[in-house]
């Protein structure tokens, strides 16, 4: 091991300084402003801030990268799902006519809207990829009701930072932030490429949050409830995600 010069020492320990009042002075600053995500505990939990903290203030208004039909991918992907049950067999045998979205939690008029209800709101298109964590990722369009306007429509109350929503299968579940809950490109999805949400991909009703990794676009969605805080809620990680060892925050 080469001797580590006086000169070298004492840089390098001006520069750690520096690097741990750079990650205090950060600490404050997300604590200040709320920017602190559920699963900020443990090792990984100061990356975990710092990496939801930066992308919030410096992307707080940015879209997810829209594409041309051109580009839309010939063989998407269905990341495959455990089976679905008997209950979720009989809304497939009537053509999803009885499924329905309850929204409830911190908003002026809890609402329990059938697929019929939210194909009422004006809807948007988008053509934007999906990417997993595992590594594939597939290019698709999405149409569908941009979850800001049911929001809006049902008054969410003004103490409300997250939303958390739930598949069929309850231990389905994630969560968002308002930021992303009402940014306009969040969708309530019910159509994939001009036709109606295929099951594999999550139909008859998925969320779809572009901005963020795959596994926040949860399939086959059926309540959803609008809160102030997530430590009651599961291990008190945000989603079933960090419970299972991934980020609750997603961001690409």
């Amino acid at each position: 091991m080469k001797p580590i010069s006086r000169r070298k020492l004492i840089t390098g320990g001006i520069a750690a300084t520096a690097g741990v009042a750079g990650v205090t002075a950060a600490a404050r600053l997300t604590r200040k402003y709320g920017l602190i995500p559920p699963d900020h505990a443990g090792c990984y939990g100061p990356g975990e801030t710092l990496t939801y903290a930066a992308q919030r203030v410096l992307t707080a208004h940015s879209r997810a990268r829209e594409f041309p039909p051109s580009l839309i991918s010939k063989n998407p992907f269905a990341n495959p799902t455990a089976p679905l049950g008997d209950v979720f067999a009989q809304h497939q045998a009537t053509g999803f006519a009885n499924w329905r979205l309850s929204i409830g939690g911190l908003v002026d008029r809890p609402t329990l809207f059938s697929l019929t209800d939210l194909k009422k709101f004006p809807s948007r298109s988008e053509i934007t990829e999906i990417a997993c964590e595992e590594g594939w990722s597939y290019i698709a369009e999405w149409t569908g009701t941009p979850l800001v306007d049911v929001l809006h429509a049902i008054g969410v109350k003004p103490e409300a930072r997250y939303v958390v929503y739930y598949a069929i299968e309850p231990s389905w579940w994630e969560s968002i932030d308002m930021a992303d809950a009402l940014h306009p490109q969040t969708l309530l999805s019910y159509r994939m490429n001009g036709a109606d949400m295929p099951v594999p991909f999550g139909g008859p009703l998925r969320l779809r949050v572009p901005r963020q990794l795959g596994y926040k676009s949860v399939k086959y969605i059926t309540h959803m409830t609008v809160t102030d805080t997530l430590k009651n809620i599961g291990k008190g990680l945000g989603s079933a995600s960090p419970e299972a060892g991934y980020s609750w925050y997603a961001g690409i």
